[in-house]
């Protein structure tokens, strides 16, 4: 069973990772008026991920005897209209998931659930490997500057993204 403080910071954690996906699936909603493909691909994998991000959490609270409580989730708010900006606030994103993620293990080992931390490893690994993602495509973007052939060869690049269901915990 888990302990009550460490439930609430994991159904809070499950509500953000819903977010993440709500926020992402609004990206891939500018990008296909962009009409820029790759870029709908690359956000069609995120969303995945993000959805298997919290149906990680939400059958390891079910594991673990304890309750998911959902919550409404927030509208997303999408901050910027260019690639470049709206990848900017994905990197700021990802950088506010690990910090949760972080915030989440703080709980688990002020409550000192071993078993927690162990599944929660995982998560904080992902978040080095999303940021790295994340930062390695705005990268290309501040290099591509407003080079529309450069921006269409990106969007090629990211096509071939594919959704490798993850192994969690």
């Amino acid at each position: 069973m888990l302990d009550k403080k460490l439930e609430a910071a994991f159904n809070d954690q499950i509500n953000k990772e819903l977010y993440s996906e709500y926020l992402y699936l609004g990206m891939k909603a500018i990008f296909a008026d962009m009409n820029l493909p790759g870029f709908v691909n690359w956000f069609d994998v995120q969303v995945q991920e993000e959805r298997a991000h919290a149906m990680g959490m939400f059958d390891y609270v079910h594991e673990r005897n304890a309750q998911v409580t959902l919550e409404a989730i927030a509208k997303p708010e999408i901050k910027g209209s260019t690639p470049l900006e709206i990848f900017e606030q994905v990197l700021e994103h990802e950088e506010y998931v690990t910090s949760r993620i972080n915030a989440l293990m703080d709980v688990a080992e002020e409550v000192r659930d071993r078993a927690a931390l162990s599944f929660l490893d995982w998560y904080v690994k992902e978040q080095v490997e999303e940021e790295a993602n994340v930062g390695g495509v705005l990268a290309t973007l501040k290099l591509i500057g407003e080079d529309k052939k450069a921006l269409l060869l990106l969007d090629k690049d990211l096509a071939t993204r594919t959704f490798v269901a993850p192994v969690i915990g």
